[in-house]
């Protein structure tokens, strides 16, 4: 596959500039909040939110792998105590309880841990009656993200939208069904992994996320008065 070919992502900002001209509707608007799946889907909802002059905020997921095959999601928790499972997952690799109930205990850690060392001290925010747009880098299985759309929905949100730039066709139509838009630039009938479409898929760092974040919340809050 040529690499300059419009297919291809440069890299996860690029991706989120992609996302800009679907969502202009939503551009300047109070009760719109873009909600990013940390890491990988914050430095995508930097760009839409920044273009958008939107408030950005967090929503975390934590994949559950299975133990033999970390990459193959059996399911996917999210704040919120929300836990999301892959029955065919779950059957293709029988696990048993304790050893389901150590991945959960294990990435519940590591949601708290992003909570704490992300947001700090900062209000939870209100999703009550406000667009949530959720974005992330690009859906596989799609797990991650219907774990952050149920964890959404408990908040009675007036509208839920999920933004991502690439995801296979299967993961894109089911989820099409969960939400009230589902925008993605990129379906694609032919799917090996996230990373194959983009040139640079170099993790995201806590670094950058905090910095994003922090760039962004400066942003929203209005300058002190002179």
């Amino acid at each position: 596959m040529n690499h300059s070919s419009p297919t291809i992502l440069q890299d996860r900002a690029a991706a989120g500039r992609r996302l800009i001209e679907p969502l202009l509707s939503y551009a300047r608007r109070p009760d719109v909040i873009v909600l990013a799946l940390p890491r990988g889907g914050v430095p995508v909802a930097y760009e839409v939110a920044t273009a958008l002059e939107v408030r950005l905020d967090l929503m975390l997921v934590r994949k559950l792998g299975v133990p033999s095959h970390q990459e193959f999601a059996m399911g996917a928790i999210a704040s919120g105590g929300i836990q999301i499972l892959n029955e065919q997952a779950l059957r293709a690799h029988p696990i048993d309880q304790a050893a389901f109930e150590a991945v959960v205990a294990g990435e519940t850690r590591e949601l708290l841990r992003r909570e704490q060392v992300y947001r700090g001290t900062r209000a939870p925010v209100q999703l009550k009656d406000q667009v949530v747009i959720l974005i992330d880098d690009g859906l596989a299985t799609g797990a991650s993200m219907m774990a952050a759309i149920h964890a959404a929905r408990v908040h009675a949100p007036a509208r839920i939208v999920v933004a991502v730039p690439v995801a296979p066709i299967e993961t894109a139509e089911a989820l099409r069904c969960e939400v009230d838009e589902l925008v993605c630039p990129l379906i694609a009938d032919w799917f090996m992994s996230i990373g194959y479409w983009y040139v640079d898929f170099s993790q995201t760092s806590d670094g950058e996320v905090i910095d994003l974040l922090q760039r962004a919340w400066r942003r929203e809050s209005p300058p002190p008065m002179a």
